[in-house]
């Protein structure tokens, strides 16, 4: 069931357990990333006009939905952190990275504007997501604003590294897109195939993560080799960190995850725990099949009780859907630490790129 290499690529031995995680060295490196690049944002987004930025500051947390100040859950960071240090693994100063850093986030957020819509979904960062506040139009128009913003953003600096930059903002957004049609065309397929999950997955997450892991390098001078290497660790940690999302899709802690119990399953994704379940083959797979198969000919999940999905998660789990998951998340980890062997950076630098990898497999949320 797990997909073959490719001809020359170094399929590495999976680790027995979850890396360690240095949760200080971790979580300053986040916020190094909030605060470096939260006035920047802020400042893209005052460009807007009304009410889109009133609407873009109540979805990044800034605002509630009644207009007042507030402090709401931003997100983890990840990807403009990444933008930080991938100008450090350059030689750069963090700040170089800033740019970068905010254009991704405007990137990813303008995705998740449309895909809240797109899935139905109602809760995000524990708070009503946009279209639920401000209707569905305005969330296409701000997602559409935000996505211009991010080129902007980086076009304006007016150099060199600024269009090569944009070159592969825009090239990682596309594969994004691509990554959400395949993600939606699969919710009315009875079967797909794992290395179908995985290639979806690898556009869906893996594209902007492995631009947020070289953009800040490619803003700093560094030449292609240097950010192609870069890239494949992003890559592979965007894999990682989507392989945990599956997870936690399923079997994610609403207090901690926001949103409803089995929530994957509630929009009939073909999320990895399920796909590995359906090709694992034995009685619970097949049983799980046929559950699905039913499912996909009913047109509404809402009557269904949480005993329903309760079934089905546990039938995945039979299936070996949840370990094979949880390994796979361990082994892109791994081959995303193995690129970093390309690129000749401080120490301290592949440390603490090696901390952000170990913390998105082992998070909570």
């Amino acid at each position: 069931m797990r997909p073959t290499a490719t001809r020359g690529e170094h399929v590495p031995t999976v680790p027995p357990v979850s890396p360690a995680v240095d949760t200080e060295e971790v979580t300053a490196l986040l916020e190094r990333g909030r605060t470096l690049a939260t006035p920047v944002l802020r400042a893209a987004v005052d460009r807007l006009a009304q009410p889109m930025d009133t609407v873009a500051a109540y979805h990044f947390g800034w605002i509630d939905a009644l207009g007042r100040p507030a402090e709401g859950d931003g997100g983890k960071a990840v990807r403009p952190a990444l933008a930080l240090l991938s100008a450090e693994a350059a030689g750069a100063p963090a700040e170089t990275g800033v740019p970068g850093a905010v254009a991704v986030e405007l990137v990813h957020n303008f995705s998740l504007l449309h895909d809240d819509l797109m899935d139905g979904d109602e809760q995000r960062r524990h708070r009503d997501t946009v279209w639920k506040v401000h209707g569905p139009a305005q969330a296409i128009l701000v997602g559409d604003a935000l996505f211009a913003l991010a080129n902007e953003i980086l076009l304006e600096l007016g150099t060199v590294e600024a269009g090569r930059a944009t070159r592969r903002l825009t090239t990682a957004t596309r594969k994004l897109i691509d990554g959400q049609a395949q993600d939606i065309s699969y919710e009315h397929r009875e079967r797909v195939t794992v290395e179908e999950c995985l290639e979806m997955e690898g556009n869906k997450t893996g594209a902007l993560l492995a631009c947020s892991a070289s953009i800040g390098a490619v803003l700093g001078g560094a030449d292609d080799r240097t950010a192609d290497a870069l890239e494949a660790y992003g890559h592979h940690l965007g894999l990682a960190f989507q392989a945990v999302d599956d997870l936690l899709g399923i079997w994610g802690d609403p207090v901690a995850t926001g949103k409803q119990t089995w929530s994957d399953l509630r929009q009939r994704k073909k999320s990895l725990p399920v796909v590995a379940a359906l090709a694992a083959g034995g009685p619970a797979s097949e049983r799980l099949g046929e559950l699905l198969a039913a499912d996909a000919k009913n047109p509404d999940l809402d009557g269904f009780s949480e005993e329903e999905f309760a079934a089905r998660a546990a039938l995945i789990e039979e299936a070996g859907g949840r370990d094979w998951t949880t390994q796979e998340a361990r082994r892109q980890h791994t081959v995303a630490i193995e690129a970093l062997d390309r690129v000749d950076m401080p120490a301290r630098v592949r440390a603490q790129l090696t901390a952000l990898a170990d913390f998105v497999v082992v998070r909570k949320r």
